[in-house]
């Protein structure tokens, strides 16, 4: 028998399985929790709202309709999340320590690079408005369309793409360099 699909293991999950919601989790944890990471800005922080990301998705499994995919459900429920939780602390922070890819081990020189690209893009994106860095978040690291982040963020696309050029000049103007350097 085949991986089974979200809808099966929503149903599953709902009349009370445990293996399916065990499942559920173990399929989407990881590009969850990287979402939750890129937008709060540390790990102990994304850790927290995961956790209530994940009683949240479990007590509302049954709600869900299918009017978008599963996937986009749960990071609207991220976003959501992640949002409410800066906005609790208002505090903006660089720190930041990228999940290691087991595969880069043996190449420590390639794992330096990468650390320091992505504490870069980390910095440059918590310089950012929550709503801009929403967006940049789900555009190019989760590759959702305007149309799906406009459905998850409950806004038009073009204010998605409004938001998303605004950032990207953000991100662009000069200085940024100079200011990542004294970071």
């Amino acid at each position: 028998m085949g991986p089974q699909s979200d809808e099966q293991l929503i149903a599953r999950a709902v009349a009370g399985s445990e293996k399916a919601w065990l499942t559920i989790v173990n399929r989407y944890e990881t590009r969850l929790f990287n979402h939750a990471l890129r937008m709060v800005g540390n790990r102990d922080d994304a850790m927290d709202v995961m956790q209530d990301v994940f009683v949240s998705i479990y007590r509302n499994l049954s709600g869900f309709r299918g009017d978008a995919p599963f996937i986009a459900w749960m990071f609207r429920i991220v976003t959501y999340r992640c949002t409410d939780y800066l906005r609790k602390r208002r505090v903006e922070t660089t720190e930041y320590d990228e999940a290691k890819d087991p595969t880069d081990a043996a190449n420590p020189v390639k794992q330096l690079q990468d650390a320091q690209n992505n504490a870069d893009i980390m910095a440059l994106m918590l310089r950012l408005p929550i709503e801009q860095r929403q967006v940049i978040e789900l555009k190019f690291f989760q590759n959702f369309t305007f149309d799906e982040i406009s459905t998850q963020l409950g806004i038009s696309s073009n204010t998605a793409k409004s938001r998303l050029y605004a950032a990207l000049k953000k991100m662009r103007e000069p200085g940024t360099e100079a200011q990542l350097a004294g970071t």
